[in-house]
């Protein structure tokens, strides 16, 4: 996801590749991997980090929910109250960001999805009241650089999550399904991944393009008695609805877990190593 935000910001030419600086806790060369392909800053050295980090007008954050916590602790001593905190962590409310970082902080919580990484993403977005209104309309340029943005009350940042932001992996079961029927249909491997992904690709084109509900296209292609009903009557049967909205929402309620886990976290002491 960090690389899908820099693709976005740099092709866009939103910021000039020698001002943006990326890190890791310690995979060097995944950052001179970036530094290759984008032009980017790579900050290896702790000193470097701590400056970065210091001097920065915008900040992404993209660990690991389990490891947010004292990632953000360690952040804390070293950033300046009028920097932006962007993040992409999953579950990560602005209140535990706020706990973290010690106290109010303009702060703008996302929820981007994988489909970033080709500027096809939608992403899901909501401010702390310290956000400016610059902020705020550079925060969403830098995510309609990758795709479309929706902004949305922080507690609907979780719904996102279970539509959007898992949503890819949904549409690719799908597709796993229907090659793997093909196949078992006679199909080769190849025509059958051809026609699967043309055929999905088709089907969220005449959406967009058309403007009709999905449900109305749907009920234009299934004629009476035809086979197309047979096979929508076949997946009623599996409760095809009912299992994906269930998906949806468990997707939601582990995202607010996992926000929870954090929380809880987050009001434990940093670790000592010995």
């Amino acid at each position: 996801m960090a690389e899908a935000i820099l693709r976005g910001l740099t092709e866009a030419r939103l910021a000039s590749p020698d001002r943006i600086t990326v890190m890791n806790r310690q995979n060097a060369e995944r950052l001179q991997e970036l530094h290759r392909r984008y032009g980017v800053i790579p900050a290896v050295q702790e000193q470097a980090k701590h400056d970065a980090l210091h001097n920065a007008d915008v900040i992404v954050l993209g660990m690991k929910p389990k490891d947010s916590a004292n990632a953000l602790r360690a952040l804390a001593p070293l950033l300046r109250p009028e920097q932006l905190i962007v993040s992409a962590i999953a579950g990560l409310s602005i209140g535990t960001m706020e706990s973290l970082l010690g106290g109010s902080r303009a702060i703008v919580r996302t929820m981007p999805n994988t489909s970033s990484m080709i500027s096809l993403g939608a992403t899901g977005i909501s401010f702390s009241p310290a956000v400016t209104a610059d902020q705020r309309e550079l925060a969403l340029a830098m995510f309609e650089a990758i795709g479309i943005t929706a902004v949305v009350e922080e507690p609907l940042i979780e719904a996102v999550n279970g539509v959007s932001g898992s949503g890819p992996a949904y549409v690719y079961y799908l597709m796993e399904a229907m090659i793997d029927a093909g196949i078992d249909l006679g199909l080769t491997a190849e025509a059958a991944k051809e026609l699967t992904v043309q055929t999905v690709l088709g089907a969220a084109e005449m959406v967009r393009r058309t403007g009709e509900n999905p449900a109305d296209l749907r009920r234009k292609v299934t004629s009476p008695g035809g086979t197309t009903q047979a096979a929508i009557e076949t997946l009623e049967r599996f409760h095809y609805q009912e299992g994906m909205n269930a998906a949806i929402l468990r997707c939601a309620e582990r995202a607010k877990e996992m926000g929870e886990a954090i929380r809880m976290e987050a009001a434990l002491p940093l670790a000592r190593s010995e």
